[in-house]
C-alpha cells in the first residue's frame, strides 16, 4: 500500500484529519516512566494506544530523538515499527542536500527508519529531491510556507514569492503522485491559493495549538473538494495534555476534541 492509499484509508476509517506529533521530551513525561527501561518508547506506545482510532497519521520530529543519541534513535525506530500497520508515519526531518547525500538521507528515512513519508527542504532544487522520488510508494512533503515568524525572511514578498514557486515546482515533480507540501497553520490565508495550485496533493499543516494557528481557516482552505488530503498536526497540546499518570487518557481527550473541532470545519464553504 502506498503512502497516499494508507493515508486515505486512515482518514476514512477514523473519520479524521488529525495528525499527532510525537515530539518527545523526557523532562515532560511522567516520572514513573523514567524508572523503566525504555521511557521514550513506553510513552509513545501509550499515546499511540490511546489515540490510534482518532488520527490519520503520526509525525515524530527526528530532532527530539537525535538529542538522546543512540538510545533516542532506537526508540524512534521501535515507535515507527509499532505504529505503522494502519496509521502512516511522517518522519519530520526536513532533509535537503546534494544528490548523493540526498540518496543517503532517503535510504535512512525509508529503509532504516521505515517511515511512510518524510518532510524535505526543496531549497537546493530538483536534484536534492530526486533520490526521494524514486521511492514511489513513499510520501514526500516539501516545505512550502512555514509557520515560524521568520518565514517572511525568504518565503514571502515580491510578485512571485518563493512559496508559490515551490508549490508550482512540487506539482511538476509529482509524476508518481507521492508529493505534498507543508504549509503552516499560521499562514492559513495563503492555503487557499496553494491548494488551488497543487490540486489534490496532501498538505501537512503544523502550527495548530502551541504556535497559535487558525484551525477553521486551516481546515476549510486546506482540504480538497472531498474534505480530505489536509493533515492537521498538533504535538505538545496533545501528548503533554497531562504530565501525570493519566497522561495517555488526557491525550485521548485532547485528541478527540481536536478531531471533532476539525470535522466541524471540513465541509463548511
Amino acid at each position: 500500500m502506498s503512502f497516499i492509499e494508507k493515508l486515505d484509508a486512515a482518514v476514512k476509517k477514523n473519520n479524521s484529519l488529525l495528525c499527532i506529533g510525537l515530539d518527545i521530551d523526557l523532562k515532560r513525561i511522567p516520572a514513573s516512566l523514567l524508572n523503566k527501561g525504555d521511557p521514550i518508547f513506553d510513552f509513545n506506545k501509550a499515546i499511540i494506544d490511546a489515540t490510534k482510532d482518532l488520527v490519520c497519521a503520526y509525525k515524530p520530529n527526528i530532532a527530539f530523538y537525535e538529542m538522546y543519541g543512540i538510545y533516542g534513535m532506537q526508540a524512534l525506530m521501535k515507535t515507527i515499527e509499532y505504529a505503522t500497520d494502519d496509521i502512516p508515519i511522517i518522519l519530520d526531518a526536513k532533509r535537503g542536500d546534494v544528490g548523493h547525500t540526498a540518496a543517503a538521507y532517503a535510504k535512512s528515512a525509508f529503509e532504516i527508519y521505515k517511515a511512510d513519508a518524510v518532510t524535505l527542504n526543496p531549497y537546493m532544487g530538483f536534484d536534492s529531491i530526486e533520490p526521494f522520488l524514486s521511492y514511489k510508494d513513499k510520501g514526500l512533503f516539501m516545505l512550502c510556507l512555514t509557520s515560524n515568524p521568520s518565514a517572511k525572511d525568504f518565503q514571502t514578498g515580491g510578485s512571485d514569492p518563493l512559496y508559490l514557486q515551490v508549490a508550482k515546482k512540487v506539482k511538476i515533480w509529482n509524476n508518481w503522485g507521492n508529493c505534498g507540501v507543508v504549509v503552516g497553520a499560521t499562514q492559513a490565508e495563503q492555503l487557499k491559493e496553494i491548494r488551488g495550485i497543487i490540486g489534490d496533493m496532501p498538505i501537512l499543516i503544523p502550527g495548530i495549538g502551541a504556535q497559535g494557528g487558525d484551525l477553521s481557516h486551516s481546515v476549510r482552505h486546506g482540504v480538497n473538494k472531498k474534505g480530505e488530503r489536509a493533515i492537521i498536526n498538533s504535538s505538545r497540546n496533545i501528548i503533554f495534555a497531562s504530565q501525570g499518570e493519566d497522561f495517555a487518557g488526557s491525550a485521548r481527550v485532547a485528541a478527540r476534541k481536536l478531531k471533532e473541532d476539525i470535522n466541524n470545519y471540513r465541509f463548511v464553504g
